[in-house]
């Protein structure tokens, strides 16, 4: 996986990262994150070819329903629907958690990423001018989003005692069919 994420780092503007983190530091971000959340990779002949995943919006509690996605392809796979079986898994497995939104920050411009984004159903809901600096120049994030649950599950009283519950933990639903079929879901996106 860091064999994908260093050319995007050193290369391109996709990531904001100037340096791409030691494979300790990048093991220690998959160990965080998949407390709490999905971490997906696409392997097609032993060879690791994509991967996505989701981390955390922002740390205050009453953020715990949202999360950020990323997603990562090898160059030479890219365009064969790898990022969207990814995504179609990595968002199904987030809505059975109980997560209600998702994420998407998006430097700019970057058509391929808005394509595969918008094509899932993300919508676009603001950007950031001038916010990152890479490159010699000042870059854009633009940010999308996305509904997990149906629109009544956002409609609650407002004297309504009934707590939300939190998102469960990756663990709880592991082992389930609904993880089997989420993963299966993804899989049958893959074109290749």
């Amino acid at each position: 996986m860091l064999a994908i994420y260093t050319p995007i780092v050193r290369e391109t503007t996709i990531s904001f990262e100037l340096e791409p983190p030691s494979e300790v530091e990048f093991q220690q971000r998959i160990e965080n994150y998949q407390q709490q959340m999905p971490w997906l990779v696409c392997e097609i002949n032993g060879e690791i070819v994509g991967y996505a995943y989701a981390s955390p919006y922002r740390t205050r509690a009453a953020y715990q329903w949202s999360v950020e996605s990323s997603v990562y392809v090898g160059e030479k796979y890219r365009r064969q629907g790898i990022a969207k079986a990814l995504y179609t898994a990595l968002l199904k497995l987030l809505q059975v958690q109980g997560f209600y939104n998702v994420v998407a920050a998006i430097a700019l411009p970057n058509p391929a990423s808005l394509a595969l984004h918008e094509a899932i159903g993300f919508v676009s809901v603001g950007v950031f001018h001038r916010v990152g600096f890479k490159f010699g120049k000042w870059l854009d994030i633009g940010f999308w989003q996305l509904s997990l649950q149906p629109e009544q599950s956002f409609l609650i009283n407002n004297h309504s005692t009934q707590p939300i519950n939190p998102p469960l933990p990756v663990s709880a639903i592991q082992n389930t069919p609904l993880w089997d079929q989420a993963l299966t879901t993804g899989l049958l996106q893959l074109q290749i």
